[in-house]
């Protein structure tokens, strides 16, 4: 249950970052695109690795179902585990673009009309995916986990610009943006499109891992350990009741 809750908490303060900082850009820079885009970017960019770094030990700082079955594929998580943390994560995004709404004065909720599945904000997705999960599972099967936050707070920052789609990557936080009508919304038109793509470029993503990582530095049978510690009531401990952090998990 603490893991669930550090996923849900932290797909809620994901979606709030991002939401909200639109939300904040669209209204400090009226009528300026670009400059609301950077603001936005930024803000995601600071804000990811933050989050990360607060819930990550306790989860693995997934706040994406993608994430979440590559790990399952890759052995680092249960599929029973996997199929628990994702109705956490949608749950969690939902509730952080009202949250974000409610902090700007806006209605709970209100339905986004921003449609954005055109083929190509669709390839731009399957592109953000794709690196997106190359960039977080070789960082640890190469023995640098611990780059992870920043690494991830960077690439997402960056792939808002390099990006027709501004960089989804991450089926819930597609959902949870339906939910505000604002700078950073999607049309739910968009959204199975958008969710589908994200899941092939996870799939293009856990291809190359395998192609360029093909186990991590300590060898094949520690292949499975790509990210967090994902702690179990049987986990050993150190002497006062938590769990050792194994030296080749990171964050995600």
């Amino acid at each position: 249950m603490r893991r669930l809750a550090a996923e849900a908490l932290g797909s809620l303060l994901l979606a709030a970052l991002v939401v909200g900082s639109g939300i904040a850009a669209q209204r400090l820079s009226p009528g300026q695109v670009g400059l609301q885009l950077v603001e936005n970017a930024a803000a995601t960019a600071a804000g990811l690795y933050a989050i990360i770094l607060m819930v990550g030990p306790v989860s693995g700082a997934h706040f994406n179902p993608v994430v979440t079955l590559v790990d399952a594929a890759f052995g680092g998580l249960s599929w029973r585990d996997a199929a628990a943390y994702l109705p956490a994560q949608v749950a969690g995004c939902v509730g952080g673009a009202i949250l974000a709404n409610l902090m700007f004065d806006g209605p709970a909720v209100s339905i986004s009309t921003h449609h954005r599945a055109s083929s190509a904000h669709l390839l731009a997705e399957v592109v953000a995916t794709a690196g997106l999960i190359l960039l977080i599972f070789s960082l640890v099967r190469s023995g640098r986990g611990e780059r992870a936050p920043a690494a991830v707070g960077a690439y997402i920052g960056a792939a808002y610009w390099f990006t027709s789609s501004t960089s989804f990557a991450n089926p819930a936080i597609s959902v949870g943006r339906m939910f505000s009508d604002t700078f950073a919304g999607i049309a739910p038109a968009s959204v199975p499109a958008f969710a589908a793509v994200q899941l092939a470029g996870g799939a293009v993503g856990y291809g190359l891992v395998r192609l360029f990582y093909p186990s991590t530095p300590a060898g094949p049978a520690q292949a499975a350990e790509v990210l967090l510690p994902h702690p179990s009531a049987a986990a050993p401990t150190n002497g006062n009741g938590a769990a050792p952090v194994h030296p080749s998990r990171g964050v995600s």
